[in-house]
């Protein structure tokens, strides 16, 4: 292990970090809020990416587990620095590491009790925090800085969600380019959108930070739910389901082939799946909860897309809706989006193609000498790619498990338990119970933070990058 590049890149991460930090400082003059906690983040961030630079300059050659070290620890570094600012701002550390933490790998989990109390600039930090995960920090570290070259691929590796890497362009730093400026050009068009919808400037900005990282904070303790306004729900649910999608298929779409995303085999399985889950919740609430059809769908379509692609903004309190309804709410957190999405969770692409291997083994239990190659998008997957699948959602799996019950042994009640589980696992936000959409997660315990601080960090990076950090191996030179 080369721990002077490791260093070195990270120095240069948290340089990076630091001038990012200026945007909320500026907030803050406008605003008239205090400037300390951002004028003192800068300095200690930036200072400490200088430090690190300086003392420890390498040029040697990277493999894949400089690569991984660099993103799982770049992540780590980001939630840690990141959190300054809410403990300068009053908030206890762990709760501040919590909410950084969150904001990052675009979870959406808070543990602020009264958000409104808190300075506009504070709050326009956490949202973009989360404009920052979604499309990844250390892919737009790749974007910017040309001396990474062709070691920017083990970043890109490393970090890109999803079992396959989707290259746009050779070179992984056009990739990274395109893919941020889609990114930023589709949040453009929401806080256009969001203003004609009579949102401020400031609201429209916050949110789209937020929707399009599928990250789900909002400046209200009421969420979305704060404007009662069905037509901005309406342009948050698209650009919600937009982001679920992937990135690439986006540009491909915009610049190569219009139909690229209809032809998609995880796109159509995902605009399936959310259109199902619609139906059910839609019929259920009407059923159950005595509401009118467009009253049903209204909340039925909002939930479904931001639990399935794993934003968590709420229009209403679903903590409060009958079993039948909160199963379907809970089958999609297991889902996500795409990959190559803004969204967590397993992937749509793995359940699609765990069902076929599936499908295949029950055909070869009939046909064992039949050959039945598994597709995807008219192309074979090679059997260590679904090798890969399996072990990655086994592991991820015993993570969440484990991870339930340790919370049900600390005192939560086993829907908190398991909620709050997968909600910080597949980077969703909201569960059930304790942890429910008008909730917090403040009344975990102290090591139950700890715990859920993990399995955000382990879950935005897709399990394989942060766990295989765990192993003996990986540290020997």
């Amino acid at each position: 292990m080369k721990y002077e590049v490791i260093l070195n890149v990270l120095g240069g991460l948290l340089r990076f970090l630091g001038a990012i930090m200026i945007l909320p400082l500026l907030v803050a003059i406008y605003y008239g809020d205090s400037i300390y906690p951002f004028l003192i983040a800068v300095v200690i961030t930036g200072l400490t990416g200088i430090l690190l630079s300086a003392r420890y300059k390498s040029s040697e050659e990277w493999n894949t587990r400089e690569g991984f070290a660099i993103v799982a620890l770049g992540w780590l570094s980001a939630a840690i620095f990141g959190a300054i600012p809410f403990m300068l701002d009053g908030i206890s550390p762990i709760n501040a590491i919590f909410e950084s933490m969150s904001g990052f790998t675009t979870t959406g989990a808070t543990v602020l009790l009264n958000i409104e109390a808190h300075s506009r600039s504070i709050l326009f930090w956490r949202s973009l925090t989360q404009w920052l995960g979604g499309m990844g920090i250390i892919m737009l570290f790749i974007a910017i800085l040309p001396k990474l070259g062709v070691a920017g691929r083990q970043l890109f590796r490393a970090e890109a969600p999803g079992p396959t890497e989707d290259k746009i362009k050779p070179r992984i730093r056009e990739t990274a380019k395109i893919l941020w400026l889609v990114y930023f050009s589709i949040s453009l068009l929401e806080v256009i959108a969001l203003l004609l919808a009579g949102m401020s400037f400031y609201d429209a900005l916050t949110h789209t930070f937020t929707t399009m990282a599928c990250g789900g904070f909002s400046p209200y303790g009421l969420s979305v739910a704060a404007f009662n306004s069905p037509l901005i729900e309406g342009i948050i649910t698209l650009f919600m389901f937009i982001s679920g999608a992937n990135f690439a298929l986006h540009y491909r779409t915009l610049y190569t082939d219009r139909n690229s995303l209809v032809k998609d085999d995880e796109f159509k399985f995902y605009a399936g799946v959310t259109l199902i889950a619609t139906s059910i919740l839609t019929f259920s609430l009407w059923k159950d909860m005595g509401e009118t059809v467009l009253t049903s769908f209204r909340y039925a379509v909002f939930q479904v897309v931001s639990i399935m692609t794993t934003t968590g903004f709420a229009t209403v309190d679903f903590n409060f809706w009958t079993d039948s309804a909160k199963i379907v709410l809970l089958a999609v957190m297991f889902i996500g989006g795409c990959a190559g999405s803004t969204s967590g969770g397993i992937k749509v692409v793995r359940f699609l193609l765990l069902l076929k291997y599936s499908q295949r083994a029950l055909f070869k239990s009939i046909h064992p000498r039949a050959v039945q190659p598994i597709k995807f998008n008219k192309k074979t997957v090679p059997d260590d790619v679904m090798q890969a699948i399996v072990s990655f959602v086994v592991i991820y799996f015993m993570i969440f498990a484990v991870s339930t019950g340790l919370l049900s042994l600390m005192g939560m009640d086993i829907v908190s338990s398991i909620t709050a589980s997968i909600a910080t696992l597949g980077n969703i936000g909201p569960g059930f119970n304790l942890v429910g959409p008008m909730a917090n997660f403040d009344v975990v315990p102290f090591v139950g933070k700890i715990l859920l601080i993990g399995n955000m960090w382990v879950g935005r990076l897709e399990v394989f990058t942060v766990i295989v950090m765990l192993t003996p191996e990986f540290w020997k030179r």
